[in-house]
């Protein structure tokens, strides 16, 4: 198993930035792909990032393309999302999660998922 744990969540304008951080224990962190996910109010857990075992690969949602970059340190066990040019409508709740084997965009093929870090975007 793996525990993860997000952190660098907050309240800001829009145009601003973010950096987010979760933080792995358990098992090895490089056997997992690593995704991070949304959930606004009222809505579905959506895709957002994904990033490979060794990083070499990264995958984004059209929605934030351009704006938003994942990243790894299996060193350190942590994965990043950086987020710049934030807008009202990424107001969510942003969790981590892991999986095994290959790629998706799906939440339902994670295993382990954090306990999210809330980030408001002020227009």
């Amino acid at each position: 198993q793996v525990q993860l744990v997000e952190s660098g969540g907050g309240l800001v304008e829009a145009g601003g930035s973010l950096r987010l951080s979760c933080a792995a224990s358990g098992r090895t962190f490089s056997d997992y792909f690593m995704g991070w996910f949304r959930q606004a109010p009222g809505k579905e857990r959506d895709f957002v990032a994904a990033i490979s075992w060794g990083g070499g690969s990264t995958y984004y949602a059209d929605s934030v393309k351009g704006r938003f970059t994942i990243s790894r340190d299996n060193a350190k066990n942590t994965v990043y999302l950086q987020m710049n040019s934030l807008e009202p409508e990424d107001t969510a709740v942003y969790y981590c999660a892991a999986k095994l084997l290959i790629y998706s965009t799906d939440a339902r093929t994670y295993a382990y998922w954090g306990r999210g870090t809330q980030v408001t975007v002020s227009s």
